[in-house]
């Protein structure tokens, strides 16, 4: 009898989870533009890298990802004018350490940053947001699908390399074409743009003519280290988090 009742239980168990739903979570990144893209994407700090950290995505397609069931933060960028040189891969904006797959690695500025946090709370909360405080390189938007609660498209439509003031300008090899458009904080080095030292506080951390120039644009990003928090959106259980290139 001992044998039987442990085979009963056991298809009793896998029926149940088979019937169950699993409440997955997908990221999936979309091509709008009409240029390849070379998404990254970065983990913090203890979370694993998803598909390898980086790949490429060309124009008119997506490709999603799977996230992990349990608690992950991390952030989302798009790699541009990418190409090798021998056995020597590199992009023009937003490159991480000459790598095709980032597998960890940070994306160098100036770029748009998809910012993640799913998976927290007791109402399974996906947290989300684009920042510009790193610069701008490609528009970006996210928006989650079949959440509950407030769950807005949050992003920057707009292509702000081609009206970016010429402080700000990031030229390929210092003086070829605009590719990306720097925050004061990377154009000067400022403690002050920066939010560094005696700035790195909400009191003294404030906008400059720098990031008003970002925020007018796309007034749903962040555009300097401590602005609006609530530009952090949280919404409940997503099936979808889709992060769209040139929406």
């Amino acid at each position: 009898m001992a044998p039987s009742i442990i085979i009963y239980s056991f298809l009793i168990l896998t029926i149940t989870t088979l019937s169950t739903p699993t409440h997955s979570l997908f990221l999936t990144l979309v091509n709008n533009c009409n240029y390849t893209v070379w998404p990254a994407i970065q983990p913090n700090a203890g979370y694993p890298v998803l598909a390898g950290g980086g790949f490429v995505l060309h124009t008119l397609t997506h490709l999603s990802i799977s996230v992990p069931d349990s608690h992950w933060s991390g952030r989302v960028w798009a790699r541009t004018g990418c190409a090798y040189n021998g056995n020597h891969f590199s992009c023009l904006s937003g490159d991480c350490a000459g790598r095709l797959q980032c597998n960890g690695a940070g994306g160098a500025a100036p770029a748009t940053l998809a910012q993640f946090d799913v998976h927290h709370g007791n109402a399974d909360f996906s947290s989300y947001g684009v920042s510009l405080v790193d610069g701008f390189n490609v528009p970006m938007t996210v928006t989650p699908h079949e959440g509950k609660g407030v769950c807005p498209v949050v992003g920057c439509r707009t292509d702000l390399v081609s009206t970016c003031p010429p402080p700000l300008q990031h030229r390929v090899a210092g003086h070829g074409p605009v590719v990306a458009c720097k925050s004061g904080c990377e154009a000067f080095h400022t403690d002050e743009l920066c939010c560094r030292n005696h700035f790195n506080s909400p009191q003294a951390c404030r906008g400059s003519v720098y990031s008003t120039f970002f925020k007018h644009a796309c007034p749903s990003t962040f555009t300097f280290a401590h602005d609006t928090p609530s530009l952090m959106h949280q919404c409940s259980s997503p099936r979808e988090l889709k992060v769209i290139f040139c929406h």
